[in-house]
């Protein structure tokens, strides 16, 4: 087998990941990983559209449209942000991870984390903006309703009394249609209060599921950290002992050729007295 056909069966190993094992090129997880950075990128420009629009309640820039934005956005995101958790618990618990894909998994993580604790304040001003709304419209709304019932006819003529019940009545008539309007307002408000206050509840969940599981990974990467550090040492005394072992073997070569020189020469030495003797 030549040289060229073991590197084209290296790389294919490489880039399969035998016996089911995830390397740096793996495209399952390169592919996750993009897509959840590419969503990531996006919830980024939601916070910055919400941090915006949200200044803007309870000013004078208030108006339906940016309120009708404002709950769109947060409806979006918080669907990005369960899509994206699931996917960062998916990418957590990759097996077989290389250091480059470890490094990924932290910064999608510390990505998600950061984006999700921005967002889920962006969620918490948006109502307390949304609950000072309904509670002023609700005032506005009992002191119109009530101005209307206390308002009262009377006069010393029947004729009079007629009048101003038919001129209160058509007073009434249009502020009434102007309540009813407020009203469903109100509620319509108070639904989109509801589903905030829903939205933060899931998205702390979420968050709690994925800083567990990056604290689960810490503490086995803590323990790898502590057996690479042990391994290291017991290589570091083992290359000390091989040191000192081959030290003691040199030194008892030369021992041995010192004494095999002068058993030569002592055996040279007999060799000529026998011969010239």
């Amino acid at each position: 087998m030549s040289f060229d056909q073991l590197s084209s069966m290296e790389a294919g190993r490489q880039r399969g990941g035998g016996n089911g094992g995830q390397y740096s090129d793996d495209p399952d997880f390169q592919r996750l990983s993009q897509q959840l950075s590419n969503k990531l990128f996006k919830l980024q420009g939601n916070i910055a559209n919400l941090n915006r629009d949200i200044g803007h309640l309870g000013t004078r820039q208030d108006n339906a449209r940016v309120r009708e934005r404002v709950n769109d956005v947060l409806e979006e995101s918080r669907e990005m942000f369960k899509d994206v958790g699931e996917g960062v618990k998916k990418v957590q618990g990759w097996d077989d991870v290389t250091p480059t894909q470890r490094y990924q998994q932290q910064k999608l993580s510390r990505d998600f984390q950061s984006a999700l604790t921005e967002f889920q304040g962006l969620q918490r001003q948006a109502l307390e903006k949304e609950k000072a709304s309904v509670s002023a419209a609700r005032a506005a709304v009992d002191v119109a309703s009530g101005g209307g019932d206390d308002s009262g006819a009377g006069g010393d003529g029947v004729q009079l009394l007629q009048q101003q019940e038919q001129q209160q009545e058509l007073a009434r008539l249009a502020p009434q249609d102007e309540v009813d309007f407020q009203e469903a307002l109100i509620i319509e408000r108070e639904d989109e209060i509801r589903n905030i206050e829903q939205g933060v509840g899931d998205l702390n969940v979420l968050f709690t599921q994925v800083a567990t599981m990056v604290h689960q990974q810490g503490e086995q990467l803590d323990d790898i950290a502590g057996n690479v550090e042990n391994v290291r040492t017991d290589t570091r005394g083992a290359d000390i002992e091989l040191r000192s072992a081959a030290r003691y073997q040199r030194n008892a070569r030369s021992k041995a050729c010192c004494l095999l020189l002068v058993l030569s020469v002592i055996l040279t030495i007999v060799l000529l007295a026998v011969f010239l003797g």
